[in-house]
């Protein structure tokens, strides 16, 4: 059995939050979220960390977690850069961004030969979900299906500002039948939740809705049917500025054409993320509870 890679997509500059959140540190010794993050996948028994970052701070971003944990897992750096795109397609010399986490998942394509899941480098998703992705992994039935780690729209707000969401509507199987990236999904006045179209006009939704957290399990069949799907967003929205291929584009339309299905995998832990600066105390107060309640050591790497 092939051990399960884990595929961290730390290429954002974090614009809302006003720098690299990836390599800024949360834990009493200097962790980051991202620590913990491998951390968790070193206890479920994964093999592997590949991390996706831009060349701009690759090297400040390796000084960041050398010596930390190489000796307990292999570690791989893959740069995500807006060039990378089948056939040399010729986009506008004007856009500055990559194309998003589908395509950010797509350039690790030579460094994964087996199963692997995927994250945010920002997101702290808990064990839980760790041991839910060992676990599907280890199960026969999950060969040559794909798999997500659905939490609670409530649990995964900010009380600083809108965020964007994975929204998921499942089958009674709990497999998932349409998956809508939302944007700007925030609370109003009245501290119900609402999102607003293009148009600006609101649309209100439950907090119990799930949701994806870009914790995903997939299998290497997967970038075969990005590169054909993003080949054909390219040739539809590629002249675009700011278009963007995101995950849930490309997993809604697996689901569509009866190519994949997708289960939701639950599991009791409360997700918490930075979006915004002022997010940074509250990830440094969950972070203090779990390791008073001995879910953490005090210093991470220390033995």
């Amino acid at each position: 059995m092939i051990k399960p890679t884990l595929l961290v997509l730390a290429a954002g500059m974090g614009s809302r939050y006003g720098g690299l959140k990836q390599m800024d540190a949360f834990g009493p010794n200097g962790e980051t979220i991202l620590d913990y993050s491998v951390f968790d996948a070193i206890k479920e028994n994964f093999g592997k960390v590949v991390f996706i970052i831009r060349e701009s701070f690759s090297k400040d971003f390796q000084a960041c977690f050398a010596g930390k944990f190489d000796d307990k897992i292999e570690i791989s750096y893959v740069f995500q850069d807006l060039k990378m795109v089948p056939n040399n397609y010729k986009f506008d010399s004007q856009r500055s961004k990559p194309w998003g986490t589908a395509h950010a998942v797509w350039v690790a394509k030579n460094e994964i030969d087996g199963p692997f899941a995927v994250i945010n480098a920002d997101d702290f998703y808990g064990r839980d979900s760790y041991r839910a992705l060992a676990e599907y992994f280890n199960n026969p039935k999950s060969q040559g299906r794909y798999a997500l780690v659905g939490y609670e729209l409530e649990k995964t707000l900010s009380n600083h500002g809108t965020v964007n969401r994975g929204v998921c509507g499942t089958h009674d199987d709990n497999t998932l039948e349409t998956i809508i990236e939302t944007l700007k999904i925030g609370y109003d006045k009245e501290r119900r939740i609402f999102y607003s179209d293009e148009s600006g006009e609101k649309s209100y939704l439950e907090a119990d809705t799930p949701v994806s957290m870009n914790m995903w399990a997939f299998y290497p069949d997967y970038f075969d049917y990005c590169e054909a799907s993003f080949t054909k967003f390219l040739k539809e929205r590629g002249q675009e500025l700011k278009s963007e291929f995101f995950i849930p584009l490309l997993i809604d339309e697996l689901i569509v054409k009866g190519e994949k299905k997708v289960d939701v995998l639950s599991c009791s832990e409360e997700w918490f993320g930075v979006t915004y600066r002022d997010d940074k105390p509250f990830v440094i107060e969950r972070l203090n509870q779990l390791i008073a309640k001995g879910v953490y050591p005090d210093n991470l790497w220390a033995s």
